[in-house]
């Protein structure tokens, strides 16, 4: 039986007295690729954020690998939205997938020959090595969202928290990140992401929290996916709602 690599218990964050999440509980076992869905306002960053002590929430528990968040902080990578950095900052690629080896430095937190060739595989892995020397402005969407996916895979993390990693990048780019997660999973990490896209859930995840505030559901994407929870998760209104029920009918249904 698989180990939890997170459990949540009845946790509430508001904003300004508004719920933003209410009452959410779920647990995810290691080794699970999770997709974390739901409409724009429905939490889906806050939760991750929360995770993270990020944001203080009004209730709830949370623990990693059974233990709480700060005994396992070294054990957690995190990707945050591509959006949230300033990318104007003087800084080169190879410096920023860098820091993501600092948890792990000692106290002067000096990296060492070891630390930057494994800064440099990182940077190889997500096929951004030739722009090692480059300026975090000069590079495109795509490839400020690699550097990022470098930067967490230089922490060599057990689980690891993203936030959106598709937004705004090409499909070389989605396929790329798709590729390293798939090979994370196999390695036995657990992987949270928040996700739009729902006719590729299916494809991209074998796990998935369904969220609108509440949770919806959470489970293997085989159980939980379904235009039930779709239709609990978005209303009927969504042109992509429509689709995905459709996908999600004809999966059931055996068409292709």
């Amino acid at each position: 039986m698989s180990k939890c690599a997170i459990k949540v218990e009845q946790l509430s964050v508001n904003y300004d007295k508004t719920p933003v999440l209410w009452d959410v509980h779920f647990e995810i076992p290691e080794g699970k690729l999770v997709g974390i869905i739901g409409p724009n306002g429905a939490g889906k960053s806050t939760l991750l954020k929360s995770l993270l002590e990020m944001v203080r929430p009004l209730s709830g528990h949370i623990e990693f690998f059974g233990v709480p968040y700060k005994k396992a902080r070294h054990r957690i990578a995190y990707v945050p939205q591509r959006t949230s950095v300033d990318w104007d900052f003087p800084i080169t690629a190879f410096e920023v997938v860098l820091m993501g080896r600092y948890g792990k430095l000692g106290l002067f937190k000096w990296p060492k020959a070891a630390d930057k060739e494994a800064a440099r595989h990182a940077l190889d892995l997500v096929g951004m090595l030739p722009f090692a020397d480059r300026q975090i402005s000069q590079l495109s969407g795509g490839q400020q969202q690699r550097l990022f996916i470098a930067r967490a895979l230089l922490q060599d993390a057990d689980l690891y928290l993203m936030d959106e990693p598709f937004a705004g990048v090409d499909m070389a780019t989605e396929k790329a990140i798709i590729a390293l997660m798939d090979s994370l999973k196999v390695q036995g990490k657990t992987l949270l992401v928040v996700h739009h896209d729902l006719t590729s859930v299916d494809a991209y995840f074998d796990w998935v929290i369904m969220l609108n505030t509440c949770l919806i559901a959470s489970g293997p994407v085989s159980d939980v996916f379904h235009s039930e929870t779709i239709l609990r998760t978005y209303g009927r209104t969504s042109g992509l709602l429509d689709e995905a029920a459709k996908l999600v009918q004809n999966k059931t249904s055996g068409i292709k």
